[in-house]
């Protein structure tokens, strides 16, 4: 027997054949159009206008199962339905359908105890078709409405539930889409985060490297360059002279009495004595000349564009005389200094200037110390 209020879906003559082939043209038109929709909206919008045209009615409804909660979720109707609402499964002919796995067809709304009244009643709903979407565990239904009464044949009926069907495996293919997505994403997130890592590795190593290779060319005591720095700007500064045709000369210093000041006040009082003259030799020369902590009590300087030895000697020897003037210092500061310049038109090797400049020294220290 039919239960109150609800037709046979045998009471009406079935569609022939002509008119049911127009139907499933439009029908697999759908499926097509659905196997392409990448998002629950385009799903849904195909739907709700299919699932009108298919059975000639004048409403339609997309309900999705929200826990114990039916969610019209979308409408295509002649007047408005109950889009955006929420009604219990247990009192919507929507959680019937998902509850019970299967289609409901009622001619008569108002004589289907079944139907909650108050929501109907504002519609213009007469008759209704609900077909479940997936029959093993429901996800959510889809109604179609009709403003008069209106018994659905069996071959609309069929027609709507393969809609309904068709549309399951769109949302199934939905949430597929939607997790690979989801997981470039979140692989794409993990590999820039990785290349985030690397180039701030890579970063890292750079300043580790150039650090290195400043302390490999740095005087750990003066901050100066060491012989090693010495040779290496100091020939770069001499090959470019050579290009340009400039001349440069050569300073080699060493200083006074290091060795009677560690004897009598101790190494760490010696090494101040070498930081002064550091000091010393940066505030006499220019940043663009090289100036090196050799070792021990030897200083060098590599100076391009030189013009003049004399006035650079005397510059650095008036600081020398400033500091010890100005300083508390229980010693003074005296450098012994020789000089060799290399003229414009003149090439020669930075080791050759330096062993002059030396030279030159120890014939300056022996004029001022003539038992050394």
């Amino acid at each position: 027997m039919n239960s109150p209020g609800q037709t046979s879906r045998s009471s009406k003559p079935e569609l022939s054949s002509s008119a049911y082939l127009q139907p499933m043209r439009q029908l697999i038109t759908v499926v097509q159009n659905l196997s392409l929709a990448r998002d629950l909206e385009t799903i849904m919008a195909i739907v709700r206008v299919a699932a009108r045209e298919l059975t000639h009615a004048d409403g339609a409804s997309f309900v999705l199962r929200d826990k114990d909660q039916c969610f019209y979720a979308d409408e295509d109707a002649i007047a408005p339905l109950w889009k955006g609402q929420r009604f219990p499964m247990k009192i919507c002919i929507g959680g019937w359908t998902m509850q019970n796995c299967q289609s409901v067809v009622i001619e008569d709304i108002y004589g289907d105890e079944r139907i909650p009244f108050a929501a109907y009643q504002p519609t213009f709903v007469k008759s209704l078709a609900m077909v479940p979407i997936r029959t093993l565990d429901p996800v959510g239904a889809i109604g179609v409405y009709w403003a008069q009464h209106h018994q659905p044949t069996a071959q609309e009926v069929d027609l709507l539930q393969a809609l309904a069907d068709t549309t399951s495996v769109a949302l199934e293919n939905v949430q597929v889409y939607n997790e690979l997505e989801q997981r470039v994403q979140e692989r794409t997130l993990e590999l820039e985060f990785a290349n985030t890592q690397l180039r701030e590795e890579i970063k890292e190593r750079k300043r580790a490297e150039a650090l290195i290779q400043q302390l490999s060319l740095t005087d750990e005591l003066t901050g100066l360059n060491n012989r090693r720095g010495f040779l290496l700007f100091a020939e770069q500064q001499l090959k470019l002279a050579h290009r340009v045709n400039a001349s440069v000369c050569v300073l080699f210093i060493d200083l006074d009495g290091l060795k009677q000041i560690n004897d009598r006040l101790g190494h760490e009082m010696g090494d101040r004595l070498i930081a002064d003259a550091a000091q010393a030799l940066k505030q006499t020369f220019r940043e663009s000349d090289v100036i090196a902590r050799l070792g021990g009590d030897e200083f060098a300087v590599f100076v391009p564009g030189c013009v003049s030895g004399e006035n650079i000697v005397s510059r650095l020897q008036e600081n020398v005389k400033r500091f010890n003037d100005a300083s508390k210092r229980p010693y003074f500061l005296s450098m012994s200094v020789g000089l060799t310049i290399c003229e414009v038109d003149v090439t020669t090797s930075l080791e050759h200037m330096m062993a002059q400049a030396d030279q030159l020294m120890y014939q300056h220290k022996r004029t001022k110390h003539p038992r050394y």
